[in-house]
């Protein structure tokens, strides 16, 4: 049967309604719906009868986009969040539609723009300047005046040419009816003087247009200083009001605080300092207010200011303040004598060896389609699949892995702390910070070839050097080592597991990563949490970290357990929070970490803790009474043209910047990754297949060794890995880890075993395989 044609759609007033097909889905595709334009907005019901009492759906067109894709479809999307795919029953239709969209929106907005400026109209001017206020208005309003009139003889004008035009169309079209005769040149004398006043008219609207655009030019600049000098008018007026209220919360404080504590208990030094940092103190309690806040998680905490004893105790109060929150004075790292100390790395001005590169060739606008490679690709394991480099960023998964050193000045700082649980905070920071570049990554890294290695060699500018080598492929894993001369080494072996999901790709990484601290022999360890690739199929793609972790002191016993919490459409709490507690060896909590893990993180002295009502589940909240946040780290803008450099950091734009020197292994020897950043990506396509080729080809061959080997006696099996199935394992051997277990973790992992660095002195990679 066929589809039932769709009645011409109605207009009624500013009311226009009729019958459009709405796509749905792909399994129903375009179904037929009653849409009503009215005020603005777009709605739209199964049926006519719906309308009364339910509405399946509204756009507001005062912020919507309306596209035309083909004679009959067209799309009106609202920024992402709604987006309706329609289809007329024909192109007139449809154009009837666009335009009646199209003066419903810009009317829309210029309502909008209205109410918006008659929210700004507020008497915000001084008392004294009633006059100047009212010659002001007066002006605006004759101004008003006349860019009203104006609009009207455009209007006019618009009704005019509508007339005329469609006088002088019919007369064309009944000329073309007329046969040569008597009456010829009536018709064409008539046409004559209705294209005269359509020419006429149009010079009229042409001269309305000049003179109404020439009068808003005129007075737009004028209005926008006003706008300015009002802006800073009412800037001004809510800071001398905050700085009044603080003034007043001040006062009610100190009114407090002296019908407790007599002025006698006071030390007089403390007191004149305090006097001197009035204003500062007085804004604690909202600065505090602001930052901390209850939890959603029925299992987490509350914080709340401490008492404001804490913040004023006199000099001979500090040791039983210290005694009793179990933290001496000389564990605690000063702050500020950290960024002021001479050997501070921030303090240091080194002249970098080399100038590093800033930028690297714009990323390629070539499309691709998804679906044709990952629908056979669901539930598969993502090292499996072989990815064209569309999907890719040009550096290798090695290189990621080098990226954690972005902010290893937090390592610098954590080295220089006298106590554990402060160097515990900037070690929970760095493990927060490593995620931070990967916020509007969605690229995916290069695999690593078996024995492809990365040297990042920071020694003369930062301080550091570390290496990177792909020590397995089946399971692919990759170790790190990084050592510092400021006191800090880390390391860490990390393999992906990873699966396709359809909607979503899961990324969980695999192993532990450690940090030792040469002064304290503090030895950390942690693992990281999950990555979650949204909007794999359609949409926009965007990536979520969520899980916990716990960053362990081995040598004390303090943790500190980091939640990051999934972003939630309906959470009313900032995207990508994160939120710690840092405890010693007892379970009694010292500090409390808060931010998000792409901005910032914040620190606060616990000073008192107890348990509080329970929650919604029927767990306890415990509520920490703590001091005033500080910074713990905050993250570093992105270069300029991030957004076409792949959303780089300014460490990653340097990462496959080449070097003399080198391992033939190293990354940025890798030609495929090279032609992709090079934006030869067909090249590149070509060379990474016949790289992961020549992979297979010699892993086939050690395999066949192996199992040659496996054959012969038993003294000739030697080192030969065999799985529980039967099926032969990577038994390659690294060349610059190996596999030993850690005396203080009690983990098995690839630790660097030493001979690159001397190597690299000496020029000499006899030992290094030909990967490439």
């Amino acid at each position: 049967m066929s589809e039932p044609k769709a009645p011409t759609p109605t207009p009624a007033g500013d009311t226009y309604k009729g019958w459009l097909f709405k796509w749905t889905n792909y399994i129903k595709g375009y179904q037929r719906r009653w849409f009503v334009l009215s005020n603005g907005l777009l709605s739209y019901y199964r049926t006519q009868a719906e309308m009364g009492h339910t509405c399946r759906g509204t756009i507001n067109l005062a912020t919507a986009n309306i596209a035309v894709e083909d004679s009959c479809n067209f799309v009106i999307s609202n920024g992402g969040a709604q987006t309706y795919h329609l289809k007329a029953s024909s192109e007139v239709e449809r154009q009837r539609w666009i335009t009646a969209l199209e003066l419903a929106k810009a009317k829309a907005v210029r309502n909008q723009a209205e109410s918006d400026d008659s929210g700004d109209e507020c008497p915000t001017s001084p008392p004294t300047s009633g006059q100047g206020g009212g010659a002001r208005n007066s002006e605006v309003q004759s101004t008003l005046r006349t860019l009203g009139s104006k609009v009207e003889d455009l209007s006019t004008c618009n009704d005019l040419i509508a007339k005329h035009g469609s006088a002088l169309q019919r007369s064309l079209s009944e000329l073309e009816g007329v046969r040569l005769g008597g009456d010829t040149d009536g018709k064409i004398r008539q046409v004559t003087e209705r294209a005269t006043l359509f020419r006429i008219t149009s010079n009229a609207m042409i001269n309305a247009c000049r003179d109404f655009l020439a009068l808003a030019q005129a007075h737009s600049k004028r209005w926008q200083k006003a706008l300015h000098s009002e802006r800073d008018q009412r800037i001004r007026l809510e800071e001398t009001l905050e700085q009044l209220a603080k003034q007043h919360n001040h006062l009610e404080r100190a009114f407090r605080g002296a019908t407790v504590l007599p002025l006698s208990q006071s030390n007089p030094a403390l007191d004149s300092k305090s006097s001197g940092s009035a204003k500062g103190d007085a804004s604690d309690e909202d600065d505090e207010n602001e930052f901390f806040d209850a939890m959603e998680d029925p299992a987490g905490f509350i914080t709340v200011p401490a008492d404001p004893k804490y913040h004023r105790r006199s000099g001979s109060n500090i040791s039983g303040l210290s005694a009793e929150t179990g933290i001496d004075d000389q564990s605690l790292c000063d702050e500020q004598s950290l960024g002021s100390n001479p050997e501070s790395p921030q303090s240091l001005e080194v002249e970098p060896v080399r100038k590093r590169r800033t930028k690297i060739p714009d990323k390629p606008n070539y499309s691709l389609n998804l679906w044709s490679i990952m629908k056979n690709c669901i539930g598969k394991e993502l090292s499996k699949i072989p990815m064209p480099v569309n999907f890719n960023e040009p550096i290798s998964m090695l290189q990621r892995l080098s990226e954690d050193l972005e902010y290893y000045e937090l390592l610098d700082k954590a080295a220089k702390c006298q106590s554990s649980l402060e160097q515990l905070c900037y070690v929970a920071a760095f493990t927060v910070s490593s995620y931070s570049t990967t916020v509007h990554r969605t690229g995916k890294p290069f695999n690593p070839l078996l024995g492809e290695t990365y040297e990042l060699d920071r020694l003369r500018e930062s301080g550091y050097r570390s290496l990177c080598e792909q020590v397995s492929h089946h399971p692919p894993a990759a170790a790190h080592h990084a050592i510092s001369e400021r006191g800090w080494t880390l390391r860490q072996e990390i393999s992906l597991a990873s699966k396709f999901r359809g909607k979503y790709l899961s990324i969980m990484p695999l192993g532990s990563i450690q940090c030792m601290f040469e002064k304290s022999n503090n030895h950390y360890s942690w693992k990281k949490v999950t990555t979650t690739v949204h909007n794999i199929i359609v949409g926009k793609l965007w990536i979520d970290q969520s899980g916990e972790i716990d960053v362990v002191n081995h040598r004390t016993g303090d943790c500190c357990h980091l939640k990051f919490a999934p972003y939630s459409y309906f959470s009313r709490d900032v995207a990508r929070k994160v939120t710690g507690v840092v405890t010693d060896k007892e379970g009694k909590a010292h500090y409390v970490l808060s931010g998000t893990w792409d901005e910032k993180m914040e620190f606060s002295r616990v000073m008192q803790s107890n348990k509080g009502e329970n929650g919604t589940e029927g767990k306890q909240k415990t509520v920490y009474q703590t001091l005033k946040a500080k910074e713990l780290w905050k993250k570093n803008p992105l270069p300029e043209g991030a957004e076409t450099m792949y959303y780089f950091s300014s460490l990653a734009l340097t990462l496959n910047e080449f070097e003399e020197g080198v391992a033939p292994t190293d990354s940025r020897r890798r030609p495929d990754q090279q032609l992709m950043e090079a934006g030869r990506w067909d090249e590149a396509n070509a060379e990474k297949q016949r790289l992961e080729e020549k992979q297979r080809s010699v892993r086939r061959e050690r395999e066949r060794e192996a199992q040659r080997a496996a054959n012969l006696p038993e003294e000739g099996a030697e080192g030969v890995e065999v799985a529980e199935d039967g099926v032969h394992q990577d038994n390659y051997e690294a060349m610059w880890f190996e596999r030993t277990e850690d005396v203080v973790t009690g983990e098995s992992m690839h630790v660097y075993k030493g001979g690159y660095w001397e190597a690299k002195d000496h020029g000499n990679w006899d030992m290094c395989p030909d990967i490439y």
